[in-house]
């Protein structure tokens, strides 16, 4: 336990020591505010709450801002600036959630239970905002939190943190290679945000609109081709059936049982997908063929994979398999329609439940879909699907990006690798 505490990252380099954070940093913690007097129309300064963080980053939607605009000249000392590191101190996400300032937060206030930590000169705070994002980090918090009510840690917790202090020069170096690796994180997923945009706004077009359409109709949807049909689930339908239950573990052998998280509308994976031995009665009862459609039906509501592979499978209790007429439907059609806004709505319908939202196949049959005819259905799911394929692939290039910069921060961050440092 004393050298998780006392040397967090092992051993380092010669010309290298441990520090403690708080001999790094001018540390502070923000004030009580009164929540009543919080307005969310602008007025004054933007409030950095816990809320605020999240694993590395800020966040400002609207429902999560809130801005203070009495006795601001009062409030100088908790004005925050670039270069800035906060580091939300409560919550089950205790230690995840901390931020490196940018000149697009500001300006802004720090709240009570967010800590402040603004380095001295000659310690890098880049350097150390990579710091709070590795895994020994997150052990030491483990160790330190309170364990009790809601997870905790407090001021002397974060000062107490042991780092590593290589000399100033090789800080910035470091600092510099792990943020051009966050530079290209950062532009995969705006390129990943805009081509789900885009893909949003060609389902909204191709699933309403259809592929040359002059005439149109209303229906139970809206607005729709005139020689579209509507029909519920229900009626392209052929056989449905739930899930299969176990109490028995996964085994590195048998057959695949497809989960909740192995579905990636409209993809399953099998990377992380566990293996049963399952008696044969069942495995053919339960067997998932190819073109099979299945839908979440707890939890995830809206998360749905159509089957496409030569693994042998079956599919978990909290999954529905639907077998859908394809001389009536295509399954890809089927599942673009159940990701748009209007089917989404139904679906906010006839879900059941409040903590745990489900549905079952009884409910699923009532959702209503417009029905082109097949060679039209085949375009618009072509279309999208061009979209998707470029989304999954840029989803892959981030996680190795991801997989990378974790790894140059393991060698990095503790010396094992050593980075040259440039002469004047």
């Amino acid at each position: 336990m004393s050298n998780a505490i006392f040397q967090p990252f092992g051993e380092l380099p010669i010309d290298w020591k441990y520090g403690l954070v708080e001999k790094n940093v001018n540390y502070l913690t923000g004030p009580a505010f009164d929540s009543d007097k919080f307005n969310t129309e602008g007025r004054g300064v933007r409030l950095v709450r816990g809320i605020n963080l999240t694993k590395g980053a800020t966040r400002w939607q609207s429902e999560k801002t809130k801005y203070w605009d009495s006795d601001l000249e009062k409030l100088i000392k908790y004005e925050l600036i670039e270069n800035d590191i906060l580091i939300g101190m409560d919550g089950s996400l205790v230690g995840k959630n901390y931020a490196y300032l940018r000149s697009v937060d500001l300006p802004a206030l720090l709240v009570q239970r967010v800590a402040r930590l603004r380095t001295k000169e000659y310690f890098s705070s880049k350097f150390l905002y990579f710091l709070f994002g590795t895994d020994e980090w997150l052990t030491y918090v483990e160790t330190v939190k309170t364990s009790s009510g809601i997870p905790h840690i407090s001021n002397g917790d974060i000062k107490a943190f042991h780092i590593p202090t290589p000399p100033f020069p090789e800080q910035q170096k470091i600092a510099k290679i792990l943020t051009s690796v966050d530079e290209v994180i950062e532009k995969t997923q705006a390129q990943i945000n805009k081509l789900k945009d885009l893909k949003t706004g060609m389902m909204q077009e191709l699933l309403t609109n259809g592929i040359g359409h002059t005439e149109f109709k209303g229906s139970p949807v809206g607005r729709i081709p005139a020689e579209w049909e509507i029909k519920k689930f229900g009626d392209i339908t052929l056989e449905h059936k739930q899930g299969y239950y176990s109490k028995d573990k996964y085994t590195l052998d048998g057959t695949y049982l497809i989960r909740i998280t192995d579905m990636q509308n409209p993809f399953i994976s099998f990377a992380e997908m566990p293996k049963m031995l399952i008696s044969e009665k069942d495995k053919k009862a339960y067997k998932v063929l190819n073109g099979d459609f299945l839908f979440a039906r707890s939890g995830a509501i809206g998360r749905y994979g159509i089957f496409d592979s030569n693994n042998e499978a079956t599919f978990a209790s909290y999954l529905i398999r639907f077998r859908f007429d394809l001389e009536m439907i295509l399954n890809e059609f089927v599942g673009f329609w159940y990701e748009s806004d209007v089917c989404q709505k139904q679906l906010g319908t006839i879900t059941q439940g409040s903590s745990n939202i489900n549905i079952n196949a009884q409910n699923i049959k009532e959702l209503r879909i417009p029905i082109p005819a097949l060679n039209e259905q085949k375009k618009i799911t072509q279309a999208i699907l061009s979209i998707v394929k470029k989304i999954n692939f840029a989803k892959l290039k981030l996680n190795s990006l991801k997989n990378q910069k974790k790894a140059l921060m393991q060698d990095l961050l503790t010396g094992k690798v050593r980075v040259k440092v440039d002469s004047e």
